[in-house]
């Protein structure tokens, strides 16, 4: 292929007109190793195929000075990908004036699904076909196994797994899979007591099992990622996901905290108080997601339903003593809830809101913003985020 803007063709190509793909300016995950001179290709491809998914169809030319790449190189990576299945030529862009009109270009955005795995919810596994895109093609879900029956949990996920990888209905890059619990980069599950995983590698045996690349992560941080991508979320935020359990994921500079013990954000088990509490399967009492699981709210306010303010507003103030240290010490901008919104939004968030600045500077912390999440199936287009880093370097 030339070094000029566009390659030649053997047939006219149809004039288009596309509208980008509006996901707004693209956001890299920021990575703190330093791009070396080997991993340099790695680094560009990432770059172009980022660019094409927050941006849309375009030009060789527009990806150039997009990314700051030469013409050569975005030529070079442009006919891999479209080697490889990952990028199309969808037509040429209607133009006025003189000069060859240029040929756009855009990742194959019908040409790939993904599996996504949501093993979050307290009564079912939920899973689902996604379109690259984040947008839910096709949904199926199974009863959950009984807690800790680790062999069943696993034997459900996989009958799952296994009717979404037949419901699909193009090439798979992969399974994501959201997972409650304490999890490796490399997908090994160290524990997860609701599941009854401890040192499990979760994200090898099931990929053998589908014969497909496997993302495993935390539910929690697959829903951060699902946040940052599609939703509305700043650089930096706490993601809050009140369910089955208590988890957060956390964004600080655009760069996703694991922890050395990869255990970031597993706030569930801070003891908030010293009142003692509801008893916690952990076996300590008052731990934070005995407060706020949804089945412990959905009880209280069910048996005393007079005072279901009082019950939201306590459970607020609990989740915000356990979430104003964090808050200080990461400087962050926004608290994100992620739960069901006839118990979170209102009197939970209004009480939260005003214990957190009741508990930090004040007139350095009061703009901080703790507000739902709008989006749906949030732990499903989390996994699907995953794959699409794991696979292509799109975040």
């Amino acid at each position: 292929m030339s070094d000029t803007d566009e390659p030649q063709q053997e047939t006219p190509a149809e004039y288009v007109t596309v509208q980008p793909h509006a996901f707004g300016p693209a956001r890299h995950l920021r990575s703190r190793a330093k791009v070396l001179p080997e991993h340099a290709r790695g680094h560009n491809r990432a770059l172009v195929l980022q660019t094409l998914y927050h941006s849309g169809s375009m030009s060789r030319a527009d990806l150039s000075r997009e990314t700051g790449l030469t013409r050569v190189t975005i030529s070079d990576l442009v006919a891999e990908f479209i080697a490889d299945g990952i990028v199309v030529e969808l037509g040429i862009r209607e133009t006025v004036g003189p000069g060859k009109p240029p040929t756009l270009v855009d990742i194959d955005r019908h040409g790939h699904q993904i599996i996504g795995l949501d093993l979050s919810d307290a009564e079912v596994f939920r899973g689902a076909v996604l379109s690259i895109d984040g947008d839910v093609i096709e949904r199926r879900d199974v009863p959950r196994p009984a807690p800790s029956d680790g062999q069943a949990a696993y034997a459900a996920m996989l009958e799952l797994g296994r009717e979404l990888v037949s419901a699909a209905t193009t090439s798979l890059l992969g399974v994501g899979v959201g997972t409650p619990g304490v999890v490796r980069p490399d997908g090994l599950v160290l524990n997860s007591p609701n599941l009854g995983w401890t040192d499990f590698a979760l994200e090898a045996q099931l990929s053998r099992d589908l014969d497909l690349p496997v993302v495993a992560r935390n539910d929690a941080n697959a829903a951060v990622l699902a946040e940052y991508t599609f939703g509305a979320a700043r650089s930096d935020f706490i993601l809050i996901k009140i369910g089955f359990g208590v988890g957060a994921g956390l964004i600080s500079g655009s760069q996703p905290l694991m922890g050395s013990r990869f255990a970031a954000g597993e706030i569930g088990h801070v003891v908030v108080g010293t009142d003692g509490g509801p008893h916690c399967v952990c076996g300590r009492d008052g731990c934070l997601e005995a407060w706020l699981s949804v089945a412990r709210l959905r009880d209280e306010v069910g048996a005393r339903p007079d005072e279901r303010d009082a019950i939201l507003r306590d459970a607020g103030a609990r989740m915000a003593i356990a979430v104003a240290p964090i808050v200080t010490a990461l400087d962050l901008s926004e608290v994100v809830l992620s739960g069901p919104s006839d118990l979170l939004d209102g009197v939970f968030i209004d009480a939260a809101t005003e214990t957190l600045r009741a508990r930090t500077l004040e007139g350095v912390f009061d703009d901080v913003v703790i507000r739902l999440t709008r989006q749906d199936d949030i732990v499903l287009r989390g996994a699907a985020v995953t794959v699409l880093s794991g696979q292509l370097g799109v975040s």
